[in-house]
């Protein structure tokens, strides 16, 4: 039987995906993002390993929660499609017992890879990072272009999509950014909800408890104002843009 890594599970999540959701953070990470607020999950050797139906039997506690709220199963990370087996098995298993299934993916995967993960998938949270690829590379260690790729996939496939990216001043709220990011959503038709999460500095102190040096330390978290400023310079585009003041 295919055993995951697990850094940790949240059982009452309601953040990532619709409803109650039983989150599962996967070990491992190929991004190095410099606003990562997970740091200690990059290190694909440690976590708990667990077997699918280890996991399916604790998140069946929940099921009349899950049920209720429209909820499910969530599994990010990290980067959850660095274990593409374990997720495969674990997704098939829980549609089996009528779980909804969501990926909360970076989208730095190869297609051949995640595809047997998407025949089990309900809905894809896709991190675009930033649209500026040279900036991409800056902020994260890798180009955008798998994730742009994975995108016109998902769509392909029909699969719903929330598109989420994180406004951190001045990184990615420059206006090239915002606009070439507008424009490439409004070509996709599966987006359910397009998201500006504002930059935060919540997971600074993991850097800090690992003795590690957080490059954005001089940035301060992103404010109201900002939020608007993006929406108004994506709004030329035909997106619908979801945020807390419109929920």
């Amino acid at each position: 039987m295919v055993k995951g890594r697990v850094h940790s599970i949240e059982t009452f999540g309601t953040v990532d995906g619709p409803g109650i959701r039983f989150i599962l953070f996967l070990q491992g990470c190929p991004l190095r993002c410099k606003y990562c607020h997970n740091r200690d999950t990059w290190d694909t050797k440690a976590g708990t390993e667990y077997t699918t139906d280890e996991v399916i039997t604790q998140a069946l506690k929940y099921s009349s929660y899950m049920k209720f709220s429209g909820g499910g199963i969530t599994a990010s990370g990290g980067e959850a499609t660095l274990q593409p087996e374990f997720l495969t098995e674990l997704f098939a298993k829980a549609k089996k017992n009528g779980i909804h299934t969501c990926l909360d993916t970076s989208g730095f995967v190869n297609i051949d890879t995640v595809d047997p993960i998407l025949d089990n998938t309900d809905l894809v949270l896709l991190d675009i990072k930033h649209m500026v690829d040279e900036k991409s590379k800056d902020l994260t260690g890798v180009s955008i272009e798998k994730t742009l790729k994975l995108a016109k996939h998902l769509d392909e496939r029909n699969i719903p999509v929330w598109i989420r990216h994180v406004l951190v001043p001045g990184v990615t709220d420059d206006v090239e950014n915002l606009e070439k990011l507008a424009e490439f959503v409004s070509t996709l038709n599966n987006v359910d909800r397009f998201e500006i999460l504002p930059y935060h500095t919540i997971g600074v102190h993991k850097w800090e408890s690992m003795n590690l040096n957080y490059e954005l330390k001089d940035v301060p978290d992103c404010t109201i104002e900002d939020v608007d400023r993006a929406i108004d310079i994506m709004s030329k585009y035909d997106v619908e843009i979801f945020n807390k003041k419109s929920a």
